[in-house]
């Protein structure tokens, strides 16, 4: 029998038919993009939200943007689970109600900006497109509402809550007022009424538990 030869992979050289490695894609053009999703959706809605739209927008070619998703719900999906990540922070103050004015005045800021405009645009397709929900669900509402839980926790751990306020009714009240008023009312959120809901409204409910 002759000896077995090594492959040609272990002596560093790709064996026939093997794919040629990928070229790194740039994240500049990442963010790019998905920046110019949040603005065409602020502009026009999700109807208008196209990759030719897009890709105007952001200055690039729509070949540019479907190596990186290949269809607009992919590239939608991305920009909700990236813009959950990069505006969201967890207070630490040691105050629960310092802690809560934190988050919902962020909450206010994200909701009255691009990114609330976008997701106002998106909530109205949803039922229609499950791989939008579900992203919307992991992504933002999930970090959010493990942020409340953290700050709730930690007030708990240094004995300000009752461990039943974690779960609350008054725990939910805060967001869902502002998740309220941005999308049936349309008045106003921010920082002002963020502290007036803390102090009328969830502190005085989480004391009582």
């Amino acid at each position: 029998m002759s000896p077995r030869r090594p492959s040609s992979l272990s002596w560093g050289i790709p064996t026939v038919g093997a794919r040629p490695r990928r070229r790194r894609l740039d994240p500049s053009l990442d963010r790019a993009i998905q920046a110019a999703v949040l603005e065409v959706l602020a502009e026009v809605g999700y109807p208008g939200l196209t990759m030719d739209a897009v890709a105007t927008t952001a200055g690039v070619s729509k070949a540019t943007i479907y190596r990186r998703w290949p269809s607009k719900a992919d590239l939608l999906v991305s920009v909700i689970d990236t813009a959950s990540d990069e505006t969201l922070v967890v207070p630490d103050s040691g105050s629960l109600r310092d802690d809560l004015v934190v988050l919902l005045s962020s909450l206010a800021g994200v909701l009255a900006g691009p990114g609330g405009s976008a997701s106002r645009a998106l909530l109205g397709v949803m039922n229609q497109e499950p791989a939008l929900e579900a992203a919307f669900r992991r992504g933002p509402m999930a970090r959010w509402a493990e942020a409340f839980v953290t700050v709730l926790e930690r007030a708990v751990a240094r004995g300000e809550l009752a461990p039943s306020g974690v779960t609350s009714l008054p725990a939910e009240a805060g967001p869902a007022i502002f998740l309220l008023r941005w999308m049936i009312s349309g008045m106003e959120i921010d920082g002002g009424l963020a502290v007036a809901v803390v102090d009328e409204v969830m502190m005085p409910l989480l004391r009582r538990l």
